[in-house]
């Protein structure tokens, strides 16, 4: 392991309202959405360590304290040390990086949007970043439609000359992804940027002085999937690329007495009845429970200890200990935890978002 490595720390952002994926995020920040099975915020971190990074701060917003700090603990048992940095109130990306500043202690550091997904991890970010010529490294993806997003600008060397937020005449097709590696220096420039015209201290911003006073910027391409888990539908869709990406080594022998087709990981105690049928690729969390006349799969998340009593649920993510009943097909749902949907109609296909405790009838 390189000296950079070797001193480098991660930083998570976990702030933020997650408004577009309400009613869940009323109840459970949205970094704790599981996607094939885990907290989104355990991918980033899983991420982190697997490129030799073990000192991570979680920097917290205004809301979800404690179910990030209940699940993730002092990370010991994610094999991490994890230290939680307060934003309080939401003032942007540059202010939660900021307020890292203590944490990382002039090392270069890995920051890493705690709503970001992404197929191949950061090893290879990590490990070709050099700070002996470059001020950080970004993360770009080539995308179909370059006006949705931040867009790059690079020179002949394939460094970063610019960036362009939503432009209506892109430079390339390059997004720039929630995840960078930077030095030290950016901290200087945050304390000189303004708010912007949204009322927040921009990273982007940050990162446009320094390379306007000549600091250089690497790209690196990610290959492979990558998500921004804003939305319902983003949801539904990481969850079907995690779940996809389940090996045939990693998939569970299940000692039940239902139907079991293709990949499946599964915790302990699942009970999948006599004339229930499972559709791999499935993720089942410990006790969940699938009774007879049930279809569960494929591309389905069922959490900790949730039933499903009748009818199919498919392309859904169901959370801990929810309930659901149908005498149809529920499709590209997510369900929160303890709810229960009760539907007795028949003909097209549901689709839900429904939150915590909350108790649908149809």
């Amino acid at each position: 392991m390189s000296y950079v490595i070797a001193c480098m720390k991660g930083v998570v952002l976990a702030g933020g309202t997650g408004s577009r994926l309400r009613p869940l995020t009323y109840t459970m920040p949205k970094q704790m959405i599981p996607v094939g099975g885990i907290p989104v915020l355990e991918h980033a971190i899983g991420d982190m360590r697997d490129a030799g990074i073990s000192e991570i701060a979680i920097v917290l917003g205004e809301h979800g304290h404690d179910d990030i700090k209940g699940y993730f603990g002092d990370g010991s048992e994610f094999s991490v040390d994890i230290t939680y940095v307060y934003q309080g109130e939401p003032l942007g990306l540059g202010h939660a990086v900021g307020c890292a500043e203590k944490f990382v202690d002039g090392e270069p550091f890995v920051l890493f949007l705690g709503d970001d997904l992404i197929q191949r991890g950061i090893t290879d970010l990590v490990e070709g970043f050099d700070p002996s010529t470059h001020a950080g490294s970004i993360a770009v993806k080539p995308v179909n439609d370059p006006s949705r997003y931040g867009i790059v600008n690079l020179d002949d060397d394939g460094d970063i000359v610019g960036m362009v937020e939503k432009p209506n005449e892109p430079p390339s097709n390059l997004a720039g992804i929630g995840v960078f590696v930077l030095t030290a220096d950016v901290f200087d420039e945050i304390a000189e940027v303004g708010a912007s015209w949204r009322g927040e201290v921009e990273l982007s911003d940050a990162i446009h002085r320094l390379l306007t006073r000549g600091e250089r910027f690497q790209s690196h391409i990610v290959d492979g999937w990558w998500y921004d888990v804003g939305t319902p539908t983003d949801v539904i869709a990481a969850n079907r690329s995690v779940l996809d990406d389940i090996t045939e080594s990693e998939a569970a022998p299940l000692d039940v007495d239902g139907t079991i087709q293709g990949r499946i990981a599964a915790g302990s105690e699942v009970i999948v009845q006599d004339g229930a049928t499972v559709r791999g690729p499935v993720s089942l969390g410990p006790g969940v429970e699938i009774h007879d006349g049930a279809t569960v799969g494929p591309y389905t998340t069922l959490e900790a200890d949730s039933t499903v009593e009748d009818g199919t649920v498919q392309s859904s993510v169901v959370l801990e200990g929810a309930t659901v009943r149908t005498e149809g097909r529920i499709l590209d749902s997510l369900v929160g935890r303890g709810a229960t949907i009760d539907v007795t109609a028949t003909g097209d296909a549901l689709k839900l978002v429904v939150g915590t405790d909350s108790q649908v009838t149809l």
